[in-house]
């Protein structure tokens, strides 16, 4: 069975496809282009949806060339329904609609969150982990239970992807700010004392956000490395905490934030305390993808039909725990 994944969340369009045969599912192609903001400015909604625009055609393909394989062929296409940014989700949607409404493919709608987790499943092997989503969009730890994602804990404020962009941009650097504060926080040791905010199995960065930039106007690199520690150790005790209460014997960690080095070392030996296996998605599919959202869409197409045109739709605010998983 061969899926189209369209992903228009926020900065990134890409287009994937994926072969599924049984239980496994081998990617073909996964091509995607990023808005980037100037220097210092986060994602400005309208203008990363007008980008997705001029380059969704040629992503596209480019996709079905790298797989070599027409729209034709395909047998479904899935896009990202939510959750995300209003003007960029709706571009994918139309991409989908389009291909859909002309060449009578069936259409699925996709949580982009579940996508996450669908992905790092199949390319880690993971079967019944505790997951730690982080990114630009979502900070949650989850267990499945009952056909749905259950939340053990989760961001009371600002995500941790949010939390390394806001502060990143404070410095001069554009959205997305992870990488560049991993190199700095890499060059110093010298831990500054930050707040600490872990409530019950919840945390809190937004205090955390504004005590760093202080810290930043002494000393840049000393700052990335104080926010790293502080924010990762706060991620890695509600990690433990929900370890110990779900007796889970993996853990695996999806999401754009999921790429950060140090945040996995932290992580490793929380789960070796636990005699836990650890699983990472790997870098190529930490952030957001096409993948996430053709391979989610593939396991949907096992027990749903598709969906209608007019019953298509995009939802900003779309949390995975509402969505019962039937396949």
């Amino acid at each position: 069975m061969l899926g189209l994944g369209i992903e228009s969340t926020a900065h990134t369009f890409s287009c994937a496809i994926i072969e599924k045969k049984g239980k496994k599912g081998k990617i073909l192609a996964d091509i995607k282009k990023i808005y980037r903001p100037a220097d210092g400015e986060g994602i400005h909604p309208r203008e990363a949806s007008r980008h997705h625009i001029e380059i969704s055609s040629s992503v596209l393909s480019e996709c079905l060339i790298q797989a070599k394989t027409t729209i034709q062929d395909l047998d479904i296409v899935s896009y990202a329904a939510g959750p995300g940014l209003g003007p960029c989700l709706r571009v994918g949607a139309v991409v989908a609609r389009s291909l859909s409404s002309f060449y009578k493919i069936p259409i699925y709608p996709v949580n982009h969150a579940i996508g996450h987790i669908e992905l790092g499943k199949l390319l880690t092997g993971a079967t019944n982990p505790l997951v730690l989503l982080v990114s630009g969009g979502h900070t949650m730890l989850l267990a499945f239970l009952n056909k749905q994602w259950r939340v053990f804990g989760e961001t009371l404020d600002i995500t941790l992807g949010q939390l390394l962009d806001q502060f990143g941009r404070s410095i001069g650097f554009a959205s997305p700010c992870g990488k560049q504060l991993e190199d700095l926080a890499s060059k110093s040791s010298n831990y500054v004392t930050l707040p600490y905010s872990v409530k019950g199995n919840d945390v809190s960065f937004s205090g955390l956000l504004s005590a760093t930039k202080s810290i930043a106007q002494k000393s840049k690199v000393d700052a990335c490395y104080s926010l790293q520690e502080t924010a990762f150790a706060m991620i890695s005790e509600v990690v433990e905490r929900a370890l110990s209460f779900t007796r889970k014997k993996e853990l695996m960690i999806v999401g754009g934030v999921a790429a950060n080095k140090r945040l996995s070392k932290m992580l490793r030996d929380v789960c070796k305390r636990h005699g836990c296996k650890f699983f990472v998605v790997p870098l190529q599919y930490a952030g957001d993808c096409g993948s996430q959202i053709c391979w989610t869409g593939l396991l949907e197409s096992q027990v749903k039909e598709g969906v209608l045109l007019k019953d298509t739709f995009v939802t900003q605010s779309w949390r995975l725990d509402s969505v019962k998983v039937d396949y």
